[in-house]
């Protein structure tokens, strides 16, 4: 329809990216087609996706499995309000969600993004308080380093400072914020290393609804990886001080980090889960907050008598038949062995930016692997040398990383990570 050039002016005419200024500075790339772990550019060059869509096509681009479900259901029932109807697609995504989440966790909520399944478990904190005649349990307790989203209730849990949302601090519900994981997932456990989460939740418990956490992986707060004995000790507290426990797992659920959701690391389960990105396979934007059903009955309790949220678009049939489609193509691969084998590519790839000037840390974990600067990187001068290594990798802040489709090849992976290394050692030159 447009040839490259047309496109891009275009594109830099009207078009507003994420994270981007008007008018557009960064550069951009046109992409005309995708397949495996290949993007294929308007001017005919195919770049090796690191980025997996941000971290949700799992499978790869236009997995026939995928396609075909949502085919199919085109042909049948593309939406339909969820207020009052319910449909067969919906219906199984819950099911599926249900058998694959540890008990009590078996009350399914569907949105639409990943920061609105933050949103609505944090609704849901707020008013299962209000219901059990405790409504001054409004607080959030997050951690330093932390991601939640980018809508306003999301973005009050993000790190406060660091974070990509300081700049609306003012506008924002004030939050407590506990010290960032300072143990590594790899190193030993050390005592006291808890002392001021449970200072925080002891000191303010009576006002604290619920505390929000990434498991294991802090994502977009900077890929920081961390003990699993910190969600063991923290469902703990929280028990203790009668505080819920929200697992934003919307960047670790369906296998990113060598178990299923990464609560499994530390074998706890959350009193709400809010899954999203993988969830369709990166086809069709959805996302699933999941709570038990005593949880549920609670929040219902109350003055309302109802959760007081529901998304046009919820449970969106097109979407939840691609969720469906995704879950079990997942559940028929051997996806801990792919998780596996791409961790262990990864640090064998990215080992030798380790003493690499301007490098602070190189560090993996299942399917993600990160190189670490000791200051921001230049995107505009690291993204085109990457390109002209024919891959896809998208820096952020001080992070070079990746996070790939499973089925991503041997020689794809090293290929991958050879690009990577050599940007970083010129980029300090």
């Amino acid at each position: 329809m447009y040839d490259p050039n047309t496109l891009l002016a275009l594109d830099r005419a009207h078009l507003w990216h994420p994270y981007s200024s008007v008018p557009a500075t960064a550069p951009m790339f046109p992409v005309v087609g995708a397949s495996g772990v290949r993007l294929q550019l308007a001017d005919g060059r195919q770049l090796i996706d690191g980025m997996a869509s941000w971290w949700s096509a799992i499978h790869g681009y236009n997995h026939p499995a995928i396609g075909t479900a949502l085919k199919r259901q085109i042909d049948t029932l593309t939406h339909v309000m969820f207020g009052g109807l319910t449909h067969p697609a919906a219906v199984r995504l819950g099911e599926l969600l249900v058998e694959l989440t540890p008990p009590p966790l078996d009350q399914v909520f569907l949105a639409d993004s990943g920061s609105v399944a933050v949103e609505v478990a944090m609704k849901m904190a707020i008013q299962y308080w209000q219901a059990a005649g405790r409504g001054h349990k409004r607080r959030f307790l997050a951690l330093r380093g932390g991601y939640h989203g980018d809508t306003m209730g999301a973005m009050s849990v993000c790190d406060p400072v660091t974070g990509m949302h300081h700049l609306f601090s003012d506008s924002l519900a004030p939050q407590l914020f506990a010290p960032r994981p300072a143990i590594r997932y790899d190193q030993p456990w050390q005592a006291g290393a808890m002392d001021e989460w449970e200072a925080l939740l002891a000191t303010h418990a009576d006002e604290l609804a619920a505390v929000i956490v990434e498991p294991i992986v802090q994502g977009a707060g900077g890929m920081w990886f961390y003990h699993p004995r910190y969600l063991q000790e923290l469902r703990q507290l929280c028990d203790r001080y009668q505080v819920l426990w929200i697992a934003d797992e919307i960047a670790t659920g369906f296998g990113r980090t060598g178990t299923l959701f990464a609560c499994e690391h530390a074998a706890v389960v959350p009193d709400i889960l809010c899954l999203g990105k993988a969830l369709t396979g990166g086809s069709m934007s959805l996302a699933a907050t999941l709570c038990s059903q005593a949880l549920a009955e609670q929040v219902c309790a109350g003055e309302a008598g109802a959760f007081m949220h529901g998304p046009t678009f919820m449970g969106n049939p097109l979407a939840c038949a691609a969720a469906i489609a995704s879950i079990e193509l997942l559940l028929e691969q051997r996806w801990p062995q792919q998780v596996a084998a791409i961790e262990q590519g990864l640090r064998r790839g990215l080992e030798p930016a380790r003493h690499l000037p301007g490098v602070a840390d190189v560090r993996c974990l299942g399917a993600i692997g990160v190189i670490e600067m000791d200051q921001p990187v230049d995107l505009a001068r690291i993204q085109p040398a990457l390109v002209e290594r024919g891959v896809w990798v998208r820096p952020f802040g001080r992070l070079v990383y990746v996070m790939p489709a499973y089925l991503m090849g041997e020689e794809d992976l090293a290929t991958l990570c050879a690009a990577m290394v050599e940007v970083v050692a010129e980029a300090n030159h």
